[in-house]
């Protein structure tokens, strides 16, 4: 038997300036899953992560809330450990970059590439706020574009042309911090030399250790030639103080990667097991794999092992890159309540219900996963509670009612019962390769192959028959085995069911090389339902509870006030309002791709429409100018955007068309002129 393989795993670290998210939540189920399964081959598996704790964010959101920046990473760290404890991501440890043993290993590998000539030092221009006495970074200036004209975009880009400029190009500038506006101030920086390692990295990026589409990206860089890197930003700024230099700090990406290091570290502490040189040293024979989004693939896999190398240390095995997440095909969504916090779900739904769906859907690539909430529900409840589950729930009763719930010795489906163990290998390794989907489908195989057997023999009726009684304790004992070996590949992914599955089997925590046995003359425990379906008004009310205000506020004249139906006041003229008010209003063609009546309801129309980026549902009280709604299919009209969405008898209104008319028959949808777009903004 060869010896277990010592791996140390880590996930980006999370920003310690907001709340987890279902988004963040995919990287960090993949890598608990991939750990657990390690783990449970009996590997060496060390699970390291920790909040990233630095940076301008966090120092202005501390300042507005009038607590120290200490004090809101420790409030954010707990929210955050809370999270990540009850989606049963099983962290070794989890630890801060505002750390002693981060400050020491930051200031350790600085001086490294210093004393080694990797970093360089240069006068830069930048703006200035005079009021906040800051530099500010791109993300906190405003202004004009200089492309389109537009006003109040960042620094950087253009969110209605596009276009990307230097901060230094736009129009009458203002720092987004306090409103002043910025002036131009040189200052000394420190950069990494990152074209020193352009020869390693272009050879390390195609050993293997990515994926294809992930090193022909990062080879889009590589071939123009790597720039240097800045990595220092200038007093006040919550970080680490660059060594012998006065009011120089750290940009909160060099000390970033760093904590995977210090969270180790701090870990070895308290671990005599573990041993930090032997994991980090340039010789080191461990191996070493970090779990990422594809959004900061650079910073990965171009900085950091080029640190790594200039430092003398190791440099990651591999590099596992993912996609994003979307909702129902879509951009997460405030207003469509699938922007979706970590918190909000778990008030809702079972952790293991979405743990189980990302894995059905992870596949070893960098393509995008979509949560599909209607299928979300029908799988968890076909998969788990309607194959896997339902196999112990159909057999158990039959053993404790006939044999005192001792499982008999006898095999009833040999083949079965080998095709199991002969699937074990693939399914191992689809684990490996963190193709978890594959893993899924093959195990979900074997879950129906394993119900059809149960129903072509039928217990329930041989329990009729006089004379059947060990036939059926035979079919139901191989029914509880090949249901254990189902939680035995699942275990990974499904901690809980399999920990309540341990306590009905009456057995140790099962590890992957038990599906090699089976249990014969065994005492089961009384059974217990182990999951039940999904309330799909369950994952309604997630979605309520997370739709946002698309308004601050509205004003409550008349003019635009929702009747409860997406319809204006019967009496626009009836009050004035400020323009402020007006110029509010975000006012969009809209494209009615489906029109149909309510039940229940005598005046309203459920309006599916197509506002350019997505898709808005929408009652109207209509019904009685239009009683063949399919008639206003195809039709453009004019809905506002940005009214909040409003909970009704029948579902939610995610806006309001625009209708004119004394009312009856006489209503009359308002529609724009020819040539007009759906999505288009009417000024």
């Amino acid at each position: 038997m060869s010896e277990p393989r010592k791996i140390l795993v880590t996930s980006a670290l999370p920003y310690a300036n907001g709340s987890i998210h279902l988004g963040h939540m995919l990287e960090y189920i993949q890598t608990d899953m991939w750990v657990r399964f390690q783990k449970h081959r009996g590997n060496q598996c060390t699970y390291v992560c920790a909040d990233d704790a630095h940076g301008s964010a966090i120092m202005l959101r501390a300042e507005k809330e009038g607590i120290t920046p200490e004090q809101l990473i420790a409030n954010v760290q707990a929210e955050h450990s809370a999270d990540f404890a009850e989606f049963l991501v099983d962290f070794d440890n989890f630890h801060s970059t505002h750390a002693e043993e981060n400050r020491e290993l930051s200031s350790q590998i600085y001086l490294k590439l210093r004393d080694a000539g990797h970093i360089a030092t240069r006068s830069i221009t930048q703006y200035f706020d005079p009021e906040k006495k800051m530099f500010l970074a791109d993300r906190f200036i405003k202004g004009t574009c200089p492309k389109c004209g537009t006003e109040d975009q960042y620094g950087d880009n253009c969110e209605k042309c596009g276009a990307t400029y230097a901060p230094t190009d736009l129009k009458d500038p203002k720092s987004a911090i306090s409103g002043a506006t910025p002036v131009l101030k040189d200052s000394q920086h420190f950069f990494f030399k990152l074209p020193d390692f352009q020869q390693m990295l272009q050879e390390w990026t195609r050993s293997g250790t990515l994926q294809d589409a992930v090193a022909n990206k990062l080879a889009e860089w590589l071939d123009v030639g790597l720039q240097q890197w800045d990595i220092s930003r200038d007093a006040p700024y919550f970080g680490f103080e660059i060594p012998d230099e006065p009011g120089k700090y750290f940009y909160v990406w060099l000390d970033a990667p760093i904590g995977y290091m210090a969270s180790f570290k701090n870990l070895c502490a308290r671990r005599p097991d573990l041993d930090f040189d032997a994991f980090w040293a340039k010789d080191s024979t461990t191996e070493l794999y970090h779990f990422i989004g594809k959004d900061i693939v650079n910073f990965h896999a171009l900085f950091w092992p080029a640190m790594l190398e200039g430092a003398g240390y190791r440099k990651p095995t591999a590099i596992n890159v993912h996609g994003y997440l979307t909702v129902n095909g879509q951009k997460m969504s405030k207003s469509r309540g699938t922007f979706i916090k970590a918190r909000t779900y778990l008030d809702h739904l079972s952790p293991e219900y979405l743990r189980y769906y990302y894995a059905s859907k992870l596949g070893r690539g960098v393509d995008d996963l979509d949560l599909n909430l209607e299928d979300f529900v029908q799988k968890v409840n076909s998969d788990l509670v309607g194959k896997v589950v339902n196999i112990a729930s159909r057999c158990a009763g039959f053993i404790h009612k006939g044999n005192a719930g001792v499982l008999v010795a006898v095999d009833a489906a040999p083949e079965l019962t080998e095709a199991f163990l002969a699937a074990a290998p693939s399914i191992a390794e689809a684990y490996e390769a963190r193709d978890f989907s594959r893993a899924m489908r093959e195990i979900m195989g074997l879950a129906d192959r394993a119900n059809a057997w149960i129903a072509d023999k039928a217990p329930w009726s041989l329990n009729k028959q006089e004379g059947k009684q060990d036939e059926v304790q035979a079919i139901c004992a191989t029914g509880v085995n090949l249901f254990r070996q189902l939680v035995i590949f699942l275990k990974p992914v499904l901690p809980l069911l399999a920990a309540d599955a341990e306590a009905f089997l009456n057995v140790a925590p099962l590890t992957w090389n038990d599906h090699t046995t089976l249990l014969a003359d065994h005492q089961l425990n009384e059974f217990k339902p182990l999951m039940t379906r999904i309330d799909p008004v369950k994952v309604q009310a997630m979605t309520d509870a997370s739709k946002e205000d698309l308004v601050a506020s509205q004003t409550d004249t008349g003019t635009a006030a929702p009747q409860g139906n997406g319809e204006l006041a019967k009496d626009p003229l009836s009050a004035e309002i400020e323009f402020d008010a007006f110029a509010a209003v975000d006012l969009r063609v809209a494209l009615i791709l489906k029109a149909e009546a309510v039940e229940g309801a005598d005046k309203l129309l459920r309006l599916t429409l197509d506002i350019g980026d997505e898709q808005r549902n929408v009652f109207s009280g209509i019904k009685s100018a239009y009683p063949d709604p399919a008639k206003l299919e195809g039709r453009l009209t004019m809905m506002i955007a940005n009214l909040k969405p409003r909970k009704m008898r029948f579902g939610i209104s995610e806006g309001m068309v625009m209708a004119a008319g004394p009312g009856g028959e006489e209503i009359y949808l308002l529609s724009p002129d020819s040539g007009a777009k759906p999505g288009q903004r009417i000024k």
